[in-house]
C-alpha cells in the first residue's frame, strides 16, 4: 500500500443481509483504504462471498450502505449507479470467461459495451491489459487452450478493461497449484503497488493472505459480526479473540473438538 494512505475508497456502514428469513451478517462497519490489497476471510458459511457481492451491487443488503468513492453503491440507481459500477472491476472464482471467444475478444468486451472507442483502439487497449498480466502473445488463445492460472489472469485483464480504481477478485486462487497460487499474488501485488489499483480479495488461503495483505477483516459465522481487523501477520499471534488466532495458525477450536 502506498506510504501513508489514509484517504478512504470504500466505506461500509451498518450493512446487514441475509437470505429469506436467514440473517448472513449483522451490522457490520468497516472500510478500504485507497490503494491497500483488503482480503475479507473468515470459515465457510460467515458469508465472504455474499458481502463481496453486496459491494459490487449484485444483491441489495437488508439496510446499510455501501459507499464507493462518495457514492452509495445501495441507493444509486440509473446513470449514478452505471458510474459507480464502471469504478470497479470483478473477477469471479471461475474467471467467467466466454468459451467461445479468444483473450482478446473476452477483454475487448467492457470496452465495446462501455465506451465508443473505434475497434482499433479497443483491441490496443485489450492488448496492453493482456500484456500487463503476463498474456502477450496469447491474445488468439481460445480459454479452453489455456491453464487455469492463465484464465484467472485473462478474468483479471478483463475487469481492468475500463481502467477501475477498484478490483474485486472472489477467491484467486481456487482451484490452482502452490506455484500458480504464488505468480498469481505477486501479479496483485506488483498490480497493486506499479497501478495503484485497490484490491478487495475474499479469500481463505493463509499463504495468499500473508502475501498479498495490507489488512483483513474476519467474518463469523456464528456472532454474524467482524470479529477481527488489521494486519494478518499481527493477527496470528495477538489477537485477543482465541478463534481468530486458532485460524490464522490452523488450529481447532476447542469447541469444535
Amino acid at each position: 500500500m502506498a506510504q501513508a494512505a489514509t484517504e478512504k475508497i470504500i466505506e461500509v456502514k451498518d450493512l446487514t443481509a441475509g437470505y429469506g428469513d436467514s440473517m448472513t451478517f449483522d451490522a457490520i462497519s468497516f472500510d478500504v483504504k485507497k490503494g491497500e490489497v483488503f482480503v475479507i476471510l473468515g470459515g465457510s458459511g460467515c458469508g465472504k462471498s455474499t458481502l463481496l457481492k453486496q459491494m459490487i451491487g449484485l444483491y441489495q443488503p437488508w439496510s446499510g450502505e455501501i459507499l464507493i468513492g462518495g457514492q452509495d453503491m445501495v441507493k444509486a440507481e440509473g446513470k449514478g449507479r452505471l458510474e459507480v459500477l464502471n469504478r470497479i472491476g470483478v473477477m469471479y472464482q471461475s474467471g467467467a470467461l466466454f468459451g467461445s471467444m479468444n483473450l482478446l475478444q473476452n477483454v475487448m468486451l467492457p470496452l465495446e459495451e462501455f465506451t465508443h472507442l473505434a475497434e482499433t483502439a479497443r483491441r490496443s487497449v485489450a492488448a496492453l491489459k493482456l500484456m500487463l498480466v503476463g498474456l502477450q502473445g496469447f491474445e488468439n488463445h481460445m480459454p479452453s487452450e489455456i491453464s487455469g492460472g492463465m484464465q484467472k489472469r485473462a478474468a483479471i485483464a478483463r475487469a481492468m478493461a475500463l481502467d477501475p480504481k477498484i478490483l474485486f477478485l472472489d477467491e484467486p486462487s481456487a482451484g490452482l497449484d502452490p506455484v500458480t497460487s504464488a505468480e498469481l499474488d505477486q501479479l496483485i501485488l506488483k498490480l497493486s503497488r506499479g497501478l495503484g489499483i485497490t484490491f478487495v480479495v475474499v479469500t481463505h488461503e493463509l499463504d495468499s493472505i500473508y502475501t498479498i495483505a495490507d489488512r483483513v477483516i474476519m467474518l463469523d459465522k456464528k456472532t454474524k459480526k467482524i470479529i477481527a481487523e488489521g494486519d494478518p501477520k499481527f493477527l496470528k499471534d495477538h489477537c485477543e479473540n482465541e478463534n481468530v488466532r486458532n485460524f490464522f495458525n490452523r488450529r481447532v477450536s476447542k469447541d469444535e473438538l
